[in-house]
């Protein structure tokens, strides 16, 4: 028997929600900043000074793909609060992909940044992927049709 009714959304849901959205804001932040160096926004890039200037290295055009990264997560968050089916992949996909670029830096050299980065993919990916939390989109789905 199913109801039409919503279930309630799982623990976290909310969260992971919000972190798409702040992504995308830093994302959009980082866009602006090599798109147009020199400014007083600079200032933030002290908390990671040796990637902000291999990045301004790169010439402006590194900025691109920021802009890009920050409409992928933009659209990760609104797809995953309005617990749409799309949203949900589109965000299995985004964490996923970082988890590939932390695993790569992790052998590359970098094993501190990159390792947290691979336990915290992880765990996002393990969270995501349960049967609860991707239920929840596909009862959205199937309430929808």
């Amino acid at each position: 028997m199913t109801s039409d009714k919503p279930s309630r959304s799982p623990a976290g849901f909310f969260a992971l929600g919000v972190f798409f959205f702040f992504g995308s804001l830093m994302a959009t932040f980082a866009a602006i900043t090599l798109l147009k160096p020199g400014t007083f926004l600079d200032q933030a890039w002290k908390l990671n000074m040796s990637a902000h200037e291999q990045m301004l290295a790169l010439g402006r055009v590194i900025g691109i793909p920021f802009i890009v990264l920050a409409v992928v997560l933009f659209l990760a968050g609104l797809g995953w609060f309005r617990r749409r089916y799309w949203g949900w992949v589109l965000g299995v996909s985004v964490i996923g992909i970082n988890l590939a670029a932390d695993i790569t830096h992790f052998f590359l050299g970098d094993r501190l940044k990159s390792g947290a980065g691979v336990v915290i993919a992880s765990l996002l990916l393990f969270y995501m992927t349960r049967e609860k939390v991707r239920g929840y989109f596909l009862e959205q789905y199937r309430l929808a049709q």
